[in-house]
């Protein structure tokens, strides 16, 4: 599952779908053969699941006529090919990083660890915007955002050790006549940590939903009427959804721009020539390589959670001309 920041302060700025013969360009360089595929197993799009129609004549498309990536010092056409499912254990975004990558001596886990130590490396003179758009992912004012959101939520951080005096105070507040879930949202509220600046966010970003976890996290979800569930979590499965931060957080950590390709369906109430359209991210650095490519089907426009990431694998392709590709990112 991922996470996508909806704030337009702090999102990456939309590619829509547009046709590279519509304006005359300069003509690129010569295009260097990079294939990223490294012998990956590939989905045609027609057997790739939950996708509408449109959405497969789009990414066919893609796939057979390429996208156009350059820089000052070389271009490059992308064949896009969906490179298989990726468990929706909350990881889906390090795991599909991973996979679109290829690489063979880090695991999920590392690469997610990997993001949050260059996150909290690189955390300096910006660090109110980005405390900032933490908050209002994960912290919200609740006084706001309901002409947006039905459901907002709360992020809190359980530590393991503490389960059980969390529980005894719980029970306790109960024994007065507290309904439980009241009871719970209290004492989680008073005694957990809320995530809502960068370090706590680190803190986050690290729980894949393992035994290993120091953390569990507790989603305390909302209406506009008042508290709807509490989610205590007690199996420690949960895992933090990789979000914007840890997208560019991963860019950064390789010095590549990786690109999200979004596909919504009729549900998304979009014009199907706009059902299919790029996310960039862009590292915080100098740019060493060639980017790399993740898919998301989004379940609805707003695009705030509920998504799931997939790896894209990426072929380079013969010699085509710049008015030839399906897109020039």
């Amino acid at each position: 599952m991922g996470k996508l920041i909806c704030d337009s302060t702090t999102s990456s700025p939309v590619i829509p779908w547009k046709d590279p013969t519509a304006t005359a360009a300069p003509a690129p360089s010569p295009i260097t053969a990079v294939d990223l595929s490294d012998q990956i197993l590939t989905t045609t799009w027609d057997d790739v699941s939950g996708l509408e129609d449109q959405q497969k004549r789009h990414l066919q498309r893609l796939h057979t006529k390429g996208v156009l990536w350059k820089n000052q010092e070389q271009a490059v056409v992308f064949r896009l090919s969906h490179g298989g499912d990726v468990e929706a254990d909350g990881n889906c975004l390090f795991t599909a990083s991973q996979k679109a990558m290829n690489l063979k001596e880090i695991n999920a886990t590392d690469l997610r660890r990997r993001a949050v130590r260059r996150f909290l490396e690189d955390l300096g003179s910006d660090r109110e915007d980005v405390d900032a758009a933490i908050r209002h992912m994960y912290a919200p004012d609740l006084r706001s955002g309901w002409g947006i959101h039905v459901v907002q939520e709360v992020k809190l951080l359980a530590k393991k050790v503490d389960r059980q005096s969390l529980d005894s105070a719980i029970d306790e507040l109960v024994s007065l006549g507290m309904q439980r879930e009241l009871a719970a949202e209290s004492i989680y509220k008073e005694r957990c940590i809320a995530v809502e600046n960068g370090e706590t966010w680190g803190k986050y970003m690290l729980i894949s939903g393992s035994p290993d976890d120091e953390y569990n996290i507790i989603t305390l979800q909302y209406t506009e009427e008042g508290l709807l569930t509490v989610d205590e979590n007690r199996e420690g499965h949960a895992a933090a959804f990789g979000d914007d931060i840890a997208i560019e957080c991963i860019a950064t950590e390789f010095k590549r721009e990786i690109y999200v390709l979004q596909a919504h369906g009729s549900d998304a109430m979009v014009d199907e020539d706009n059902c299919v359209f790029f996310l960039p991210h862009r590292p915080r650095s100098e740019i060493c390589g060639p980017p790399f490519f993740l898919f998301m089907k989004g379940t609805g426009w707003c695009g705030a959670g509920a998504d799931h990431y997939e790896p894209l694998i990426a072929h380079s392709s013969s010699v085509i001309s710049h008015e030839k590709v399906a897109m020039v990112l």
